[in-house]
């Protein structure tokens, strides 16, 4: 698949199979089911643990049971116990952590809007001299950049992702703009529709920003 095909799968991803809601087709509207997968694990085994304790206390013959297989309860006990560890304490960890750097994701994020915006202003503006399409080139490059390093650092929770995805969908229209790809007022509605997106996607991200701050990046990006 050559660049040109590849950029355009980004403008224009697959439907989900299972006919995605607003939430899903719109990337800057905050999932509140998107947290559930990361917890479902850790509510199951929570449950099987309950259920597990309630019978060995409340009914006799799972107690005797239990009693009689001390070999294979200590294993059930202890695989168990490593669950929670891993499904429970892990996750909490992993959010304290996301917590502790959301101030940086939110600056990163800050920046690629900035730039996108310059990006985007780039092609909107620039004439159809050689030296103005070089000027929006330069401009693209230097967006792409910021995403390719950015990357590790917002794809790791869902929302500075959901923030990602929308900032490949807006190189992916610059890209085609600066290709000549439609004509000039479609051009103009997709890259206006896909910066929408991007600032829709980057309000919760943001939000560890205060305004001063947001001002900063803003302007130093």
């Amino acid at each position: 698949m050559n660049l040109e095909a590849r950029m355009d799968r980004v403008r224009h991803p697959p439907a989900p199979s299972g006919g995605g809601d607003e939430a899903t087709a719109n990337p800057g509207i905050p999932h509140a089911l998107s947290r559930a997968p990361e917890w479902s694990g850790a509510l199951v085994v929570g449950v099987v643990t309950v259920v597990l304790l309630l019978l060995d206390i409340g009914d006799g013959p799972v107690h005797r049971y239990w009693s009689r297989h001390s070999f294979t309860s200590s294993v059930l006990s202890g695989v168990l116990v490593l669950l929670l560890t891993v499904l429970i304490i892990d996750r909490v960890t992993r959010n304290r952590q996301l917590r502790c750097r959301s101030r940086a994701i939110a600056a990163q994020a800050g920046i690629i809007l900035a730039q996108a915006h310059r990006a985007v202003d780039a092609i909107k503006t620039t004439a159809q001299s050689a030296d103005g399409r070089d000027a929006a080139a330069d401009e693209l490059r230097t967006y792409t950049q910021m995403l390719l390093t950015s990357a590790p650092v917002l794809i790791d929770a869902s929302l500075s992702r959901a923030f990602l995805e929308a900032a490949q969908r807006v190189a992916a229209e610059v890209f085609w703009a600066l290709r000549g790809g439609d004509d000039g007022g479609v051009t103009e509605t997709h890259l206006e529709a896909a910066l929408n997106d991007l600032r829709l996607a980057s309000d919760p991200v943001l939000g560890a920003l205060t305004r001063q701050e947001r001002a900063a990046v803003s302007s130093g990006g």
